[in-house]
């Protein structure tokens, strides 16, 4: 939700776009623009988010660099296993990953940590608002069982039921759970979409839902939702994936890159460098997208023709 110039012919440059929640919008191929110093492949992962960080940067370098850009629709750990085959250039948003990045930059060397994205991730579980208003003491973990009643559905087998986003996405839910020893079952939405669509119906029809959520996120802007509280992160506190029983970490957002991309991908790679912005400015593009029906490429279009001086920082 994440190029090169070319020596003689064209040359693929891939761009892998990553999701650690949600449905964005369906990547398609853009046309190849006469003179295209080469083709800049970009692997486009399920939050829209993600989508946003490469529409605007494959804007970026249609116009202003003269790349053509293909985009693939891939899970985060496929998209990584593109750097090994040749398939994916670069991820421009990745939420932590240390397993994979030890896989693909340590141990392979296929790929390389190529920076922040200057967004700051963060996950963790969410009720609205209003239940926070109703019960205050809900937002501690140590109460959650006592309002387990209040989130039982159909498929939460008598217990209270975790919405969690897509199974693809950074998610320790099941383990805390079971950690915590919380009386809930989690349930799979299946999409970013699909959550979004279930915190709007909570707020408005006064729905209970405990939910995974994370930010940046549009949402944020439109309704409130409260962070419940975990135990505390602690480094090392989440290593062992079926132990955990504290909360997610604060992200700083990164981009990964292909060894090869890194090596030849001359100022589409220098531009992918110094590609940095807010949340703020993912939120704005990432409403373009769902909210107000604009394609990812006129989403980004509007978003650098009010943004002109951040963009053309990244210029090489």
């Amino acid at each position: 939700m994440k190029t090169r110039i070319l020596l003689g012919a064209a040359t693929a440059v891939s761009l892998a776009v990553a999701g650690c929640g949600g449905a964005s919008s369906t990547a398609g191929n853009d046309k190849p623009a006469a003179g295209s110093k080469g083709t800049v492949k970009i692997a486009i992962n399920p939050w829209v988010g993600y989508e946003a960080n490469a529409a605007v940067i494959a804007h970026v370098l249609q116009k202003e660099l003269g790349y053509t850009v293909e985009k693939k629709t891939l899970k985060e750990e496929v998209s990584w296993q593109g750097f090994e085959s040749g398939e994916v250039d670069v991820i421009v948003e990745n939420w932590g990953h240390e397993d994979l990045k030890k896989t693909y930059i340590q141990d392979k060397k296929v790929a390389v940590e190529v920076g922040p994205t200057g967004n700051k991730g963060y996950i963790g579980w969410y009720v609205p608002q209003w239940m926070v208003d109703k019960y205050p003491d809900i937002t501690d973990y140590r109460n959650l069982n006592k309002y387990a009643g209040l989130f039982k559905t159909s498929e939460s087998g008598g217990k209270g039921q975790f919405l969690a986003g897509d199974p693809s996405f950074v998610t320790n839910d099941a383990a805390l759970v079971a950690n915590l020893k919380l009386n809930y079952k989690v349930v799979y939405s299946g999409s970013e979409a699909a959550i979004i669509k279930a915190a709007q119906q909570a707020t408005a029809q006064k729905k209970p839902l405990l939910f995974y959520f994370y930010e940046p996120q549009w949402l944020f802007s439109k309704e409130k939702y409260v962070r419940v509280k975990l135990p505390p992160y602690t480094p090392g506190c989440d290593a062992d994936a079926k132990k955990v029983a504290c909360d997610y970490p604060d992200y700083q957002l990164d981009k990964i890159a292909s060894k090869k991309f890194a090596d030849t991908g001359g100022d589409a790679y220098a531009l992918i460098q110094k590609f940095s912005w807010t949340n703020d400015d993912q939120n704005i593009v990432s409403d373009y997208i769902t909210n107000q029906g604009l394609t990812p490429e006129k989403a980004a279009e509007k978003w650098a023709g009010d943004h002109e001086a951040t963009w053309k920082a990244w210029l090489p």
